[in-house]
């Protein structure tokens, strides 16, 4: 059993969450977060910002930690046990570009409730309530956007 770390991002901008379409070959097709592993050295909100930028061509900032996901699949000889870290972020813009040598053929941002069913895992949809709720309880609290809590 191999295990792996990633990190990635619930990327918020005016209220829509952003999203990635991944297509494989045919093979694995969906829409998912931008998550990706961790770097020797690196650290988690490191990587999930890097990540982010990687995959989508978005500059976000970190405005808190919302937990991990854990889960495990089988690739040729072995099983891989990952856990991903997730984090609550800010985009500046709605702007975004899919990574196309990561199989990304779109990415977007969407409204709560169409993320929320266009999401192929149920473990991303999870996170993406739990982030959602919280960005909902900084904007009550009008801390939002005005980098208070970095």
């Amino acid at each position: 059993m191999t295990e792996a770390i990633s990190c990635g991002g619930v990327v918020i901008f005016r209220g829509k969450i952003l999203l990635l379409y991944k297509n494989y070959r045919n093979k694995y097709e969906g829409w998912v977060l931008p998550k990706g592993t961790v770097e020797a050295g690196e650290e988690y909100k490191d990587t999930a910002v890097r990540e982010v930028y990687e995959e989508t061509g978005v500059h976000a900032s970190i405005v808190k930690y919302v937990g991990k996901s854990t889960y495990s699949f089988t690739v040729p000889e072995d099983t891989v046990e990952k856990q991903v870290h997730w984090y609550l972020m800010m985009a500046d813009s709605y702007y975004s570009k899919p990574q196309r040598e990561e199989y990304f053929m779109d990415s977007g941002y969407y409204k709560y409730h169409e993320a929320y069913h266009l999401l192929k895992f149920p473990n991303e949809r999870q996170m993406v309530e739990k982030a959602y709720n919280e960005y909902l309880e900084l904007r009550k609290s009008n801390l939002w956007g005005n980098h208070k809590y970095f």
